[in-house]
């Protein structure tokens, strides 16, 4: 027994028999390796990479900083050896020698909504095919912690900030003086010295409406008017609804904008249940986003009213819920990977030293059109 502490106690201590006893069993000698609490290694380096790959200092550089020239078979054998060595680039140091640390934020209301994880996953493939990585923040829409992404912008942990608002205004943006680029998505503030990436909200509301007109539809309620709610998203698409009504020679009537309490299903729930009850009579709905859509057709289930025959429903956003709910949603269809697409690479441009006034870009949309409101009824 004594014998067999002694050659444990040996093993231990010797870094040489524990690396080759490694290196027998796995192939490549580690750069950490852990012992009965006992950590035993060096921070991986650059010149341990290129040591590892058979290649020059400066070529592990290049395929670190991701530039373009690198041959394609070199960057592999390099990244290879990135992985195997488990090699973490220094961020302090890259911004210290580029100016740069080769990450970006992404700033959002919240991050359980279907649509803003849908977003933030679009983003995130959109920055990683530039070499990218995206640090996330919730702002649940108040206004102090959007102004704090504003005045802070990560604090030099980025290089720059792609943001959607929820209730700063385009005065309180374009005054905040901050050399981190900034882009703005959605509709809440527009400033013209930022750059900006939203769909046509006025149009997709109104094809949306025509939609509904087509089908028959001519007492058409939106869902809905939240309660202090300050974005400009439902303002637009108000403005689209009422639009396509005034083009169909139809008469708005205020009472078929349903006010809505929170922006929670139940609230959506709610809202639904209490037009019903109170005999407001109605035969399509245009909801505000997806979440509320499937709220509705609970409602409408809940009353004994069938969709599309009875009422006729439209979501936004086209999520994961348009397939599941049942019947499944006929929707608006932002391109999200346009919108990632535009606002990354426009971010980008700006990391780089592009300047001037700020660029404002529409991306595409389509109405998706599934069963909640056909093709024709």
């Amino acid at each position: 027994m004594h014998k067999i502490y002694s050659v444990v106690k040996l093993f231990l201590n010797n870094s040489d028999l524990r690396n080759n006893f490694v290196i027998h069993i796995l192939g490549n000698p580690p750069q950490k390796i852990e012992n009965r609490g006992m950590r035993v290694n060096k921070k991986v380096r650059l010149v341990d990479v290129a040591k590892h790959a058979g290649v020059s200092l400066k070529t592990v550089s290049n395929v670190v900083h991701n530039y373009t020239h690198v041959r394609p078979d070199m960057r592999e054998k390099v990244q290879r050896s990135i992985d195997l060595l488990g090699y973490r680039p220094n961020l302090t140091a890259r911004r210290l020698v580029t100016g740069k640390t080769g990450m970006i934020a992404l700033a959002i209301p919240e991050t359980n909504h279907h649509y803003f994880s849908a977003l933030a996953d679009a983003i995130v493939v959109a920055a990683e095919e530039r070499g990218l990585r995206v640090l996330i923040e919730q702002t649940n829409g108040r206004a102090d912690r959007e102004l704090a992404v504003l005045r802070d912008r990560e604090q030099g942990l980025v290089d720059g900030v792609i943001f959607q608002p929820a209730k700063v205004t385009s005065l309180e943006i374009a005054t905040v003086q901050e050399d981190t680029p900034l882009v703005l998505l959605g509709e809440a503030a527009m400033p013209l010295s930022i750059d900006h990436v939203m769909i046509d909200n006025v149009e997709a509301a109104r094809a949306s409406v025509s939609h509904l007109l087509n089908l028959g539809c001519r007492r058409i309620a939106f869902l809905g008017a939240v309660k202090d709610d300050n974005a400009g998203a439902t303002i637009r698409r108000l403005s689209g609804y009422q639009y396509a009504l005034d083009q169909a020679g139809l008469i708005l009537d205020p009472v078929l904008v349903l006010p809505v309490d929170n922006f929670s299903s139940q609230a959506a729930m709610r809202a639904i249940d209490s037009a019903i009850e109170s005999g407001l009579d109605f035969d399509a709905i245009l909801c505000r986003d997806d979440r509320f859509a499937a709220a509705a057709l609970q409602s409408l289930r809940a009353h004994d009213l069938r969709v599309p025959e009875d009422v006729a429903v439209i979501g936004w956003d086209d999520t994961e819920l348009v397939e599941v709910t049942f019947p499944t949603l006929t929707a608006v269809a932002p391109d999200m990977s346009a919108i990632a697409e535009t606002a990354v690479q426009m971010l980008v441009e700006r990391i780089d030293g592009q300047t001037g006034v700020g660029r404002h870009r529409l991306a595409p949309f389509a109405l998706n059109i599934r069963e909640s409101a056909p093709g024709r009824i």
